[in-house]
């Protein structure tokens, strides 16, 4: 078991099968010890997690929201690594994607709930450079989307 696989049991927390592409793409790509994985968009147990910012989504519901997107990015992490965990090394960037209205202003707040999460369970290794974007829609209209950069051993 990683430190991560540890770390996540402690919060209660558990990562997802990674998500099979929904179109003619694939879910990462590594190029040397860098992995870049495809956008992973706001998805729990019950289902997709729709909404707009700024209209029906209040900024910790969106930040709910991030955090899925965050566990989805560290399973296609784990695939790419064929289920070894210590492999990665940090997270490096993160672009993230808000589903939001005009005057929403607070895509920063939504996407710390995905690097908060990250840092809490990485510490320092979690800690990245970042992105966070207003969208006038997302995929399916999914609240929010998030890719990521990381370094891999």
């Amino acid at each position: 078991m990683s430190d991560i696989d540890t770390r996540l049991a402690e919060l209660g927390l558990t990562l997802p099968d990674a998500p099979a592409p929904a179109a003619n793409y694939v879910p990462f790509v590594q190029v040397g010890s860098t992995l870049y994985v495809s956008g992973q968009i706001s998805k729990d147990e019950e289902g997709l997690i729709l909404g707009k910012l700024g209209e029906d989504m209040e900024v910790e519901a969106g930040a709910r929201a991030a955090q899925t997107c965050a566990l989805a990015l560290l399973a296609q992490v784990r695939a790419a690594c064929g289920g070894d965990l210590s492999r990665l090394k940090r997270v490096v960037k993160l672009t993230g994607f808000v589903n939001s209205t005009g005057a929403f202003d607070d895509q920063p707040k939504v996407i710390n709930g995905a690097s908060d999460l990250l840092v809490a369970l990485l510490g320092d290794r979690g800690r990245h450079a970042r992105s966070a974007v207003s969208a006038a829609a997302l995929p399916l209209g999914v609240a929010v989307e998030i890719e990521g950069i990381f370094e891999l051993a």
